[in-house]
């Protein structure tokens, strides 16, 4: 669908001034005013543009030329926080509504909203639910003060997003709660289907589609095999890191575990979770803001909208669970232009835990059968992350499903392309044991296997598992989407045992 008409707001030159008066910036970035105008217009719009691209300024702009208020619907207090203070220092009049608000502070807010002194309300999806939130938003309707409402993070909404939180689900209520108020929903990252999902379930009309390829030039990707002990190529990695350092862990555990242990090594390591207490929450992030060189080791929660350009370095220490989430987390590098790293260290092993803990919360949510869907869904996004991190080829090019890229040039694939070795016989093997026993779980048929490659490397039983799961990212076999690791022969693994061919992987 095509944009408004340059100039239909106020002619090419106010938003330009308008840029420069309130953000210092002397032009937009790609994506950022096709959204704008379509906003200002009171056009619904679905803006996906890429980590580093500006989502917010879409929404933050239109509120300071139209004069009103735009409510903002945001998935975490801290990023709302941050995002208010820093445009309080640019001198816009930003709050955040959220539960742990004194009495006193809410008072001034809403005093400030009843005498329009407010441009940008930042809410969390919970706070839709309570009756005086709603009345709010029909009193700032009413007056027609309330004149643009903007969903970060909209993948959430989406049961096949990445991020999926049953509250954001709720927000379909925005249309009947705010009719005839443009909504503009904005992701970094949402597939075909995801988009689908965002326009249904938030009933936008006939919106604008702004979509920007995920590709980022200056981002290097690297992913390998975890050793048994990380912590000298983690220091390796950091020693070769410019700016501030990002490094992500699966569980708070190992955040703290691995927080301590730098530490213990010489670097000036800060730790950040959900379950630290507020305060300490609030100085790891102003440590990680105003520390020239900070080193953070958090969940992967921990980046939405933190406003650092100069991350150097991206490290995951577990195999990301999907390949969009990991476009995300990683795309929080670089964001000055500069050239950064994004560096996965993982185990074979991460991807049975991700699977168990995905089963687990299926067992949890008892019969529902959208739950069910949306694990299935997950255990097939995991396995194509796994593929991203073990196959042969263009780590960008594995990650941008849907856009046509030609290989970066950057990543340690295209750099130093791997050898490749003929595993015919040992696929073979594999392929006759599943024609023999239809469904045999992973673990099973590596056992049963596991004597012939044991004694080349003594890894036999983690060798037979590595080539099943590259036989299923090679359409040879099919995986179950429970998370029991099934498998079953497809018709071209049945074709490769009538007539072998030479199947060529990277060890």
């Amino acid at each position: 669908m095509s944009a408004p008409a340059e100039g239909a707001v106020g002619g090419p030159d106010a938003l330009e001034q308008a840029l420069q008066t309130h953000f210092g910036w002397g032009a937009f970035r790609p994506g950022q005013r096709p959204v704008i105008e379509a906003m200002l217009a009171g056009r619904d719009c679905l803006a996906v543009l890429p980590t580093g691209a500006g989502k917010s300024l879409c929404y933050q702009l239109p509120a300071l030329v139209r004069g009103g208020l735009v409510l903002v619907i945001s998935p975490l207090v801290a990023l709302m926080e941050d995002q208010v203070q820093h445009l309080q220092r640019r001198g816009i009049a930003a709050a955040c509504l959220h539960r742990g608000l004194d009495a006193a502070r809410r008072q001034d807010l809403l005093l400030r909203l009843r005498q329009n002194r407010l441009r940008l309300l930042y809410l969390a999806p919970e706070r839709l639910q309570v009756e005086s939130t709603r009345q709010l938003l029909d009193d700032l309707r009413d007056d027609g003060r309330l004149v643009g409402v903007a969903i970060d993070e909209a993948h959430c909404i989406s049961a096949w997003g990445h991020d999926f939180r049953p509250d954001y689900r709720r927000l379909g209520m925005l249309r009947r709660l705010c009719p005839g108020v443009p909504l503009v929903a904005l992701s970094a990252t949402a597939a075909p289907r995801v988009r689908a999902d965002l326009i249904r379930l938030l009933e936008l009309r006939r919106p604008l589609i702004q979509v920007r390829s995920a590709r980022r030039d200056n981002l290097a990707y690297a992913m390998r095999r975890r050793p048994e002990e990380p912590l000298p190529e983690v220091l390796q990695a950091l020693e070769q890191a410019r700016g501030a350092v990002l490094i992500y862990a699966r569980t708070r555990r190992s955040v703290e575990a691995w927080a301590r242990r730098l530490s213990q090594a010489g670097v000036e390591a800060i730790a950040y979770h959900a379950g630290m207490d507020p305060e300490s929450r609030a100085l790891a992030l102003t440590h990680f803001q105003e520390h020239p060189s900070p080193v953070l080791v958090a969940t992967v929660a921990f980046g939405m909208g933190v406003d650092r350009p100069d991350v150097g370095l991206v490290l995951h220490l577990d195999l990301p669970s999907s390949a969009e989430g990991y476009l995300q987390e990683s795309g929080r590098a670089g964001r000055d232009g500069l050239p950064a790293r994004c560096l996965v260290l993982f185990r074979p092993g991460d991807r049975t835990t991700l699977a168990r803990a995905i089963r687990a919360g299926v067992r949890d949510a008892g019969d529902d059968p959208q739950e069910r869907q949306r694990a299935e869904l997950a255990q097939q996004q995991l396995r194509r992350m796994e593929a991203v991190a073990e196959g042969s080829g263009c780590r960008e090019q594995a990650l941008l499903v849907g856009e046509l890229v030609p290989p970066c040039g950057r990543c340690d694939r295209c750099l130093a392309q791997p050898a490749l070795v003929d595993w015919s016989p040992q696929a073979a093997a594999v392929l006759a044991l599943l024609e023999q026993r239809s469904g045999l779980d992973l673990r099973s048929l590596a056992e049963e296997l596991a004597g012939e490659l044991a004694g080349a490397d003594g890894e036999g039983g983690e060798r037979w598992r590595w080539l099943a799961r590259r036989l299923v990212q090679e359409d040879l076999l099919s995986e179950s989407d429970d998370g029991s690791q099934r498998l079953w022969l497809k018709p071209a693994g049945r074709r490769f045992l009538q007539q072998p061919w030479s199947l060529k992987l990277a060890a």
